[in-house]
């Protein structure tokens, strides 16, 4: 089984915007087809789209907390990509919410309901394209890369978004878990554990008086730019990435350091 360095069919969830749009763009430089992912925000996917190098992309969209709707999304990225490869190579889990819940300031009802959301989306959702596409690249006897996009947050704690950062060590344990039973089949697992970066939804943040804070956070006095989360992404989805499978790959800038 080998897995080919560029022409691979690459699922990457929540392709929107943000990380989503750069890890597709980077998989798009590569040579591989993209199917660009997206929940609600359908302008902005089709403004991912378009921007991507080459041919051979596809929008699909889809609630990946419907595991029937997870279930589709997965089909008709698999029919569009197929091509020489079959199907999907890469999956990227990179859809996610994170809302705020400060305990002492959230009511139990809304506690609740966005522990739930949380938990849908970030992890079951997770689980299942994992589930769907291993299961695939497993019947056609090919290798293949999952990449989870987890956070720093799930080791240094997240205050006023428990559910984010306890979701997103669920995704880091759930990553370790799948890289040792889908070894055998070819299939390398791993995930990132990003730190800040700039993105269209904390503009107004790196802008705004707790900006020069978020900055000192890394030694470097700055936050991470998407491309560079993006290329470690790529990376570890290659073919020379395999003894990294089961590994959380810190991407913070020095701003949190754990060993």
């Amino acid at each position: 089984m080998q897995l080919s360095e560029t022409g691979r069919g690459v699922l990457v969830s929540g392709a929107s915007r943000g990380l989503g749009r750069a890890v597709a763009r980077a998989f798009a430089a590569n040579g591989d087809r993209v199917a660009v992912h997206y929940g609600t925000r359908a302008d902005e996917a089709r403004a991912t789209l378009a921007s991507l190098e080459g041919s051979g992309h596809v929008l699909i969209g889809g609630d990946l907390a419907d595991p029937g709707d997870a279930a589709r999304v997965v089909d008709e990225a698999a029919e569009v990509l197929g091509g020489a490869g079959g199907g999907i190579d890469v999956l990227v889990n990179n859809a996610a919410v994170n809302l705020p819940h400060p305990l002492a300031e959230t009511p139990y009802e809304e506690w609740a309901a966005l522990w739930q959301r949380h938990v849908s989306v970030n992890l079951l959702a997770t689980a299942n394209l994992s589930h769907l596409v291993a299961r695939r690249l497993i019947d056609r006897g090919a290798a293949g890369r999952i990449v989870n996009i987890g956070s720093r947050g799930a080791f240094r704690g997240e205050p006023d978004h428990p559910a984010y950062g306890a979701t997103k060590a669920a995704v880091h344990a759930l990553g370790q878990s799948l890289a040792v039973s889908l070894g055998p089949h070819g299939i390398g697992v791993a995930s990132v554990a990003p730190g800040f970066f700039a993105t269209e939804r904390v503009a107004s943040r790196l802008t705004g008086a707790e900006g020069d804070a978020i900055r000192a956070q890394s030694p470097f006095g700055r936050v991470a730019d998407p491309a560079e989360i993006a290329a470690a992404v790529l990376w570890l989805a290659s073919p020379a990435a395999e003894w990294a499978s089961g590994t959380i790959l810190d991407l913070n800038g020095a701003s949190y350091l754990r060993s």
